[in-house]
């Protein structure tokens, strides 16, 4: 016969396997009744009734696992094991498309042909923003001499708090031009964007090369939201690289699109994914998904000019008022490229758009 201490024992294991079983329920059915909210088709009130159903079967999960006195206690485990099952068939069916009445901001996807260091770009988006809602569209068709492509930018624009930010890519060339890559949500015509219907397959992915004259100053001008520059350094033919790297992936997109997800395939760590393949051994890092932190992580890799401390680099990046004095009746003067970069510390430490003397520059 066992002894007290060994009956109190498994006593004690069997009621920690119950509450670790019903822990893994719980979530398990959240994450089911917000997937059935984000993506179920048909009218809300049927939605809501089936969350409903679910979320009463999730309940009796939890109960029966605990052993709480209720009838047919198995029959309930069965039954929501049976429907997370068709749950997960069901979700893996929900598949990304590109066919959709898309917004106009995101209705196209940049397509380039490639001749030696020669690449013209199709869909290059250069819309003028006077609101959110109000602008004139316009598509354009660009060549750019990869010979001549001088300097990579990292643009943070912050619009939720100082730890999530948006982040694109700016490549400029010898002749004053520069072109924006920006991997976004691809959203629907009047669709909203939701940070946690994100998760759940609410969008699919876009990746939009623009003028910055659109991209940047519809950030720092028409939304308000703080905007940051920081001139990067890349090893030789690393910005290259990278600038072929996003143009294979919006043909990637082109032909096989994607869901957008907001903590493993987003505007960061999708251009992550690219510059790893580039620049192997960069160290994974809790600020490539907090990304309003990613200057921090530059900074430590000694990407950034390590001579000012980042305090400073932040002051000097943020761009906000240069960008509004560059503004010309809701539209961008066209020196607004070289405006918003005055002052911006280069990686050996000199200061874009100001010319000091040899002797007074950051070694």
């Amino acid at each position: 016969m066992p002894s007290p201490l060994t009956r109190g024992l498994r006593s004690t294991l069997r009621w920690t396997w119950r509450l670790v079983a019903a822990l893994l329920i719980v979530p398990a059915t959240l994450w089911g009744a917000l997937a059935l909210f984000y993506q179920l088709p048909g009218p809300s009130a049927v939605t809501v009734m089936v969350m409903a159903g679910w979320g009463v079967i999730g309940l009796g999960a939890v109960l029966a696992t605990l052993h709480v006195p209720i009838l047919r206690r198995r029959i309930v485990l069965t039954a929501w094991l049976l429907a997370l099952t068709v749950l997960m068939i069901w979700w893996q069916s929900i598949a990304p498309r590109n066919d959709r009445d898309w917004a106009d901001d995101v209705s196209r996807l940049p397509h380039a042909v490639i001749d030696r260091d020669l690449v013209t770009i199709e869909n290059v988006r250069n819309f003028d923003w006077l609101t959110p809602e109000r602008y004139t569209e316009r598509w354009e068709t660009r060549t750019y001499d990869l010979s001549e492509l001088a300097s990579t930018d990292l643009i943070v624009s912050y619009w939720m708090g100082p730890a999530i930010a948006h982040t694109l890519v700016s490549f400029g060339f010898d002749d004053g031009r520069q072109l924006v890559f920006s991997v976004e949500i691809r959203r629907q015509r009047d669709e909203a964007f939701s940070a946690i219907g994100g998760f759940f397959k609410q969008f699919e992915m876009a990746l939009v090369a623009a003028d910055e004259h659109d991209i940047v100053r519809t950030r720092s001008n028409v939304r308000a939201e703080e905007v940051y520059l920081y001139r990067v350094a890349l090893p030789e033919g690393a910005a290259r690289t990278l600038f072929l790297a996003y143009l294979d992936k919006a043909d990637e997109l082109r032909d096989t699109p994607a869901f957008y997800n907001t903590l493993t395939s987003n505007c960061t760590t999708l251009v992550f994914d690219m510059v790893k393949n580039i620049i192997p051994g960069l160290p994974v890092d809790y600020r490539l998904l907090l990304s309003g932190y990613l200057p921090g992580y530059l900074y430590d890799l000694k990407a950034l000019d390590t001579s000012r401390p980042l305090v400073e680099l932040k002051s000097r990046g943020h761009i906000n008022s240069r960008a509004l004095a560059a503004d010309n009746g809701g539209h961008a003067f066209p020196g607004f490229s070289a405006w918003i970069r005055k002052g911006i510390p280069a990686p050996d430490g000199h200061l874009l758009g100001v010319t000091i003397p040899d002797d007074q520059r950051h070694d």
